[in-house]
């Protein structure tokens, strides 16, 4: 199954709000998947397939080397951005 994680800062309130957005858009796209939540220091040893964070985050992601597609949100609940930056990586990955 497809994993999901939806990372902020302390992994409470933005990355769960962001992941009902995720999970509203991928039922819309047909797609299932396990969609969780969590902080930034627990995100790099995730088995994740994908990492959604805010753009704000994206500097410190890039200290390491993940070998998870990574998407980056300038508004965490905004569902359309959340679309039309998830579907291509679902196409890429083969999942949608």
């Amino acid at each position: 199954m497809l994993n999901i994680l939806v990372v902020c800062g302390a992994g409470l309130g933005s990355s769960f709000a962001c992941q009902m957005s995720v999970e509203a858009v991928l039922q819309d796209l047909g797609v299932k998947a396990s969609v969780d939540h969590s902080d930034i220091s627990s995100a790099a040893g995730s088995r994740a397939d994908i990492i959604i964070s805010g753009k704000n985050f994206e500097s410190q992601f890039m200290r390491y080397d993940l070998p998870m597609e990574l998407i980056f949100l300038d508004r965490l609940v905004d569902k359309n951005e959340i679309k039309e930056k998830l579907v291509p990586v679902l196409e890429a990955i083969g999942k949608l």
